[in-house]
């Protein structure tokens, strides 16, 4: 098995370093960088408008690398009133580390669905919800909080950047090196990596490769855009992508 690891830095890189350890053959082709979101100077101000019991969501451990230091800047931390929330495991032991409360994040597969399961989450009348995110996406979270009552407010903390590569000479290398794996971690990456090669790379090469998604819709985007051998792993954490891996 020779694996590609598409998810961004540093993720990607500790990935492909435990896969090696592991004694399989894995590399680093990150296909998106972050840079700091156009609202983050706002996250200050919109934590103090919030009231005792309002809800916080953090949906990318991308958001705690920008918001925590914005935050020590202002010299304020985050309010123990409010209820945190996290779209997944590795989200939210960084939002504890950080703000030091209770946070709760779906205990299966880290999507929107599962979060909105929480039981504390099915009433949210007279509540404000704060959504801090990159540039878009996780629009069912925001829509489904607001037909329960809550008042929603997003806010982007991080940009995705698509990173630059020449597709004919990145399906050469590939295919040179024996690519039969790839792992993909958002419907904005696996479209991006379809996009990317020419058409008899995708054909011959890319779509007959084992693809490694981290959720149902993610398999569903990948069988419309021609994968068939599609495996989802059990979260989007490193230690989740492991072990989808051990057992492919």
């Amino acid at each position: 098995m020779s694996i590609l690891v598409t998810r961004p830095s540093p993720s990607g890189d500790e990935l492909v370093t435990r896969l090696c350890a592991l004694g399989h053959t894995a590399w680093s082709f990150p296909l998106i960088e972050f840079s700091p979101g156009r609202e983050l100077s706002q996250l200050a101000q919109q934590l103090t408008a919030l009231a005792p019991g309002d809800l916080v969501f953090v949906l990318s451990q991308h958001v705690m690398h920008y918001a925590q230091p914005c935050l020590q800047q202002t010299g304020l931390t985050w309010p123990a009133s409010l209820d945190y929330y996290a779209i997944g495991r590795t989200t939210a032991l960084a939002l504890h580390r950080a703000c030091g409360q209770n946070v709760l994040w779906p205990p299966e597969h880290e999507t929107s669905e599962m979060l909105l399961q929480l039981p504390t989450l099915r009433r949210l009348k007279g509540k404000k919800a704060l959504i801090l995110r990159g540039n878009g996406g996780r629009e069912l979270l925001g829509t489904t909080l607001a037909q329960r009552g809550a008042e929603v407010r997003f806010l982007e903390c991080y940009q995705r950047c698509e990173k630059f590569y020449h597709g004919p000479s990145e399906g050469k290398r590939w295919r040179d090196r024996g690519i039969d794996t790839l792992v993909v971690t958002s419907g904005e990456m696996l479209q991006q990596l379809h996009r990317l090669f020419p058409a008899i790379d995708r054909e011959e090469w890319l779509l007959g490769c084992r693809l490694l998604v981290v959720s149902e819709r993610l398999a569903t985007l990948a069988q419309e855009l021609g994968w068939r051998n599609i495996k989802v792993a059990d979260g989007a954490d490193n230690d989740a992508l492991v072990r989808a891996l051990q057992t492919t």
